[in-house]
């Protein structure tokens, strides 16, 4: 939002919002703050202060109004010379006239209670455009109570959300509530909840991350421990090895002794004494 150069009443600072196509209801609430802080509001509704006519305050508020418009508005509005008439000029032209002015707050007054908290939208995010209809809808002239405001917020609230506003109701007294305590128990549930996912998240992850590790032997330090795996490499023999390039190479068994014929470089297995003894047998089988 554009402003103006700051002004100062006493030790504290304004900025003067400047009106725009579309900010008309929050800048009306904004100047109408700012020159109450002045002592300019009275020049504008006299009946309300019950304040009686000061040129000079009237001078003074009819210039702050001329800051907080556009330059070709300034224009348009040149010859009036009270700022009472500057401020309904803008409000009929911004608002309308009562039929229009009616038929917008219908139609806010629709969105208000049609308006739900959808899956994955923040309570902050939420709050902010329950708000931003309420404040629409006061420019307007339909004010929202804070008791009104409570109870929509916990009426709009999705699925995941009963729980904590079955306590709210339950535990509160709902009239005396304000809006912003209920957007604070509702952040602080917000954030509980945000808190238990994350955690079950990193139990799955780890839990998975368990699972798909291979169990190593214990013996040798690696490689799998299922059946299919045990025994991988069965008749390749014992003296040959399989070396990290995935070709056989045969093994040194010169210091090798075979216990059954007493010669080295093979092993009892190997022994060719077994052989001649397999011939034997079967010789002795055909007879």
């Amino acid at each position: 939002m554009a402003v103006v150069p700051v002004k100062e009443v006493g030790s504290m600072s304004y900025q003067v919002p400047v009106l725009t196509a579309t900010n008309y209801p929050v800048w009306a609430v904004k100047v109408k703050s700012i020159m109450d802080a002045y002592g300019l509001w009275g020049t504008v509704d006299p009946q309300v202060l019950g304040e009686e006519f000061d040129a000079k305050k009237s001078k003074q508020a009819l210039a702050f109004l001329f800051q907080a418009i556009p330059e070709d508005m300034v224009l348009q509005m040149a010859s009036y010379n009270d700022p009472k008439q500057v401020w309904d000029g803008l409000k009929t032209r911004y608002l309308g006239v009562d039929r229009v002015r009616t038929a917008r707050l219908a139609t806010l007054k629709r969105e208000l209670e049609s308006l739900r908290m959808k899956e994955g939208e923040t309570v902050d995010e939420f709050a902010t455009k329950l708000s931003g209809l309420a404040s629409k809808a006061r420019g307007l002239g339909y004010e929202l109570e804070e008791v009104d405001m409570v109870k929509r917020l916990l009426d709009s609230m999705p699925k995941s959300f009963l729980q904590i506003v079955a306590s709210i109701e339950q535990c509160f007294e709902l009239d005396s509530m304000l809006f912003d305590e209920a957007v604070g128990r509702l952040k602080a549930y917000e954030e509980r909840i945000k808190g238990a996912e994350k955690m079950e998240d990193t139990q799955g992850g780890l839990l998975l991350a368990s699972d798909g590790k291979s169990h190593g032997c214990k013996h040798c330090g690696g490689g799998s421990s299922n059946r299919d795996d045990f025994g991988r490499g069965r008749g390749r023999g014992r003296g040959s090895v399989r070396g990290r390039d995935g070709n056989e190479r045969v093994r040194d068994k010169s210091h090798v002794k075979c216990y059954k014929c007493g010669d080295y470089g093979h092993y009892n297995n190997e022994c060719p004494k077994n052989e001649e003894a397999n011939l034997i047998e079967e010789e002795v089988a055909l007879l």
